[in-house]
């Protein structure tokens, strides 16, 4: 049984230990503020923040652990550790949403963006929503979800706009308007569960690999 690391225990931190058996791995550690129980490990879960992520990627290299990043906000930091990773042999998946639904959701979007380009009539939007307490706005998959587009040909401007209420999981839409139609793309998320279910198999995916992985890797390496 794989032995992991949990760094970081907030809801994200908690959803993945309380599910961490059933997806056969042991859990030998949880790092936070209050805790730091940095044991051996196969590999380590992290849900921080961007500067504690930096802050902490010494110690996977150091311990050449691989590691699943799933804190959004690395910004122009992301590529000094893709650097860093590469050159210590590291094996690192980062992503800003570890939902399986939300990874497939990106495939279809980005083939729907390659076909609505050949249709000048339509314009596009991206719209989500999130819980209040979400500090990222718009969301680290709302601009992975723009970026798709634009990486398949879309190159009309996309608008962006975003909600914060309640305890909204996540919702995310894509529209593409024209004069005598809209066409609106939605995945909504119902709750964490399947956030942590993610993280776990990119976990199992990313032992004995090095390189730094998005998971539409591990998706498709998996199928």
């Amino acid at each position: 049984m794989p032995k992991l690391l949990i760094v970081g225990y907030g809801k994200m931190g908690r959803m993945v230990d309380g599910m961490a058996a059933d997806h056969g791995f042991e859990v030998v550690g949880r790092v936070d503020v209050d805790r730091d129980e940095w044991n051996d490990a196969d590999v380590a879960v992290d849900f921080t923040t961007a500067g504690a992520v930096q802050a902490n990627f010494h110690r996977y290299i150091d311990r050449r652990l691989p590691v699943v990043i799933g804190t959004t906000g690395l910004g122009e930091h992301a590529r000094e550790l893709q650097s860093r990773a590469a050159a210590s042999g590291l094996g690192v998946v980062a992503a800003p949403n570890f939902s399986i639904g939300v990874n497939i959701f990106q495939m279809v979007v980005e083939e729907t963006a390659r076909m609505m380009m050949a249709h000048p009539q339509y314009g596009a939007w991206i719209h989500e929503a999130h819980h209040s307490a979400k500090r990222d706005a718009p969301s680290g998959t709302a601009l992975l979800l723009r970026d798709a587009m634009v990486e398949a040909g879309f190159t009309r401007p996309i608008d962006i706009s975003a909600t914060r209420a309640g305890a909204i999981p996540g919702i995310h839409t894509i529209g593409f308007d024209g004069p005598s139609d809209t066409i609106e793309l939605t995945h909504t998320a119902r709750d964490r569960r399947g956030f942590a279910a993610g993280a776990l198999l990119a976990a199992r995916w990313v032992q004995g690999r090095t390189g730094w992985y998005t998971m539409q890797d591990v998706l498709k390496g998996t199928s």
